[in-house]
């Protein structure tokens, strides 16, 4: 797995040789490979939170295309790698602990806050929340260390910014 993820990010990780990149889409960021794992992680969460449901909508295909980008600085063929190599490793897992465990070992609460925004405008993305999504969020919180105020917090805002 730790080989994957490596050269996939030294393919499509780095700055164009001539500097002379014009395009409207965010220059990929360098990422160490402790970064490249969290990266992969998160989108596996992602992946799996979108599946949840039973139904992955393309409204919310849509919005975690565009979070990744954002999220991660990441341009459009990058990103979508990026979520190809998560979604294959998410299939191959037993289990949500090496993703979550990963990112709450990662991340800061501030880190942890954000992800979990991100997470419910993912679930919200098709307008309806699936008992089963808002539960998977909920498990994944919780194995983040994410207090339910923090998640409360995360929903109120996903909901005020729409």
């Amino acid at each position: 797995m730790r080989e994957a993820i490596r050269k996939f990010f030294d393919d499509h990780m780095r700055a164009p040789a001539d500097g002379g990149d014009t395009s409207s889409e965010p220059a990929p960021r360098p990422a160490n490979d402790a970064d490249r794992r969290v990266q992969v992680a998160a989108c596996a969460l992602l992946i799996e939170l979108a599946y949840a449901d039973d139904e992955f909508s393309p409204a919310e295909r849509m919005h975690l295309e565009a979070v990744v980008r954002r999220h991660f600085g990441l341009d459009v063929e990058t990103a979508g790698k990026l979520l190809a190599l998560a979604a294959e490793k998410q299939a191959a897992a037993i289990d949500l602990y090496q993703f979550t465990s990963l990112i709450r070992d990662s991340y800061d609460l501030g880190q942890k806050t954000l992800l979990a925004e991100i997470m419910w405008g993912l679930i919200m993305a098709d307008g309806k929340i699936a008992a089963r999504e808002a539960y998977l969020l909920r498990k994944i919180a919780n194995l983040l260390d994410l207090k339910p105020g923090y998640l409360s917090v995360a929903r109120n805002r996903v909901e005020n910014d729409d």
